[in-house]
């Protein structure tokens, strides 16, 4: 049982034994009695009530005080070989249950990833030209200059696009935080409008990008983005979006980067990245096809782990079914 990153506690289960954090070791004093499974999925089936018996304010570790003084179902106790029975059979079921679950898990999660590399490769090969066949411009060329707010004269409030604000499963801005001239962090600087593309220069191996839709059109970015606003009559904002988006500009930052405990890439360097500038017709027969692969792969991102969380939560309740028994009446 621990506490990883002040999560919910975890019961570990190895060669018979569970064992905590703390590399606490229990075992069933008569497994003829308590089969040390059984007891290992009870303990799971009780995580709620243990997460209650942790201490600590760094490092949390659990009361084995508490954990031993907890009460789990023991079917027919006094009828010691068929409650031994009734344990095993349990056992069973819930270990094949673990087992079908951790394969879908599985065969769900390398279905992920091949859809993504599908993704990745078709995208790659789209925005791939030979040398002759378009232009190249570096993306300072093909990008409107964009302005900073002047917090002296405002006293609105804005919603605040900071480095943890845009997803990076979807590419799209999940929270934001309200701010005014009086808590404004000195970062917030970037007024941002529709179609902006903006590109987290920290840590940018993360690929932390996305376009700028119109609900927060006028808001304020942190000066931890690029914020790239596309010349219309040479480029689209969907065309930058998935060229800085590519394997491509991936190898490129990794080269530019500076920096080991903080890697960074400056804002001069992302606009030099040359990229192919196709007809704006081209651009946008290009970008049609990469916005259906786009949905597709979101809705598989979506889809597939909510599918690997259903049967989680399956596997859940009939545990919980499985180790439910009626408590004995107590007589006055």
């Amino acid at each position: 049982m621990q506490y990883p990153g002040g999560g919910n506690p975890v019961v570990q289960y190895y060669k018979g034994k569970f064992l905590t954090s703390d590399n606490r070791i229990a075992t069933s004093n008569d497994t003829n009695l308590l089969n040390n499974k059984y007891l290992y999925y009870s303990l799971l089936n009780n995580l709620k009530l243990i997460s209650s018996f942790y201490r600590g304010s760094g490092i949390k570790h659990p009361s084995m005080a508490a954990v031993l003084d907890m009460e789990i179902p023991i079917p027919c106790p006094n009828n010691p070989e068929k409650s031994l029975a009734i344990q095993t059979e349990i056992v069973r079921i819930l270990d094949t249950f673990t087992t079908h679950t951790a394969e879908l898990t599985a065969e769900l999660t390398a279905e992920l990833t091949a859809r993504e590399k599908q993704y990745n490769y078709y995208r790659d090969k789209l925005l791939t030209f030979e040398d002759g066949e378009v232009e190249w411009k570096a993306l300072g060329e093909v990008i409107l200059p964009t302005s900073n707010i002047n917090w002296r004269y405002t006293d609105r409030a804005y919603r605040y696009i900071d480095l943890t604000s845009v997803n990076r499963e979807n590419n799209t801005i999940m929270e934001t935080s309200e701010i005014t001239s009086k808590n404004a962090p000195s970062r917030a600087q970037k007024i941002v409008q529709t179609d902006d593309v903006i590109f987290a220069t920290t840590r940018p191996s993360q690929q932390r990008l996305c376009l700028i839709s119109h609900e927060f059109s006028g808001e304020v970015a942190s000066t931890g983005y690029s914020v790239l606003r596309a010349k219309e009559t040479e480029v689209l904002a969907t065309w930058i979006y998935y060229c800085i988006s590519s394997t491509e500009f991936k190898y490129y930052v990794t080269e530019n980067e500076s920096g080991s405990a903080y890697p960074a890439i400056s804002d001069s360097k992302v606009k030099s990245f040359i990229l192919p500038i196709p007809s704006l017709t081209e651009q946008t027969r290009i970008v049609t096809i990469l916005d259906k692969f786009d949905a597709l792969t979101n809705s598989l991102c979506e889809g597939l782990p909510r599918e690997i969380k259903l049967r989680q939560q399956q596997y859940e309740y009939y545990r919980d079914l499985l180790l439910s028994f009626p408590k004995p009446e107590t007589t006055v």
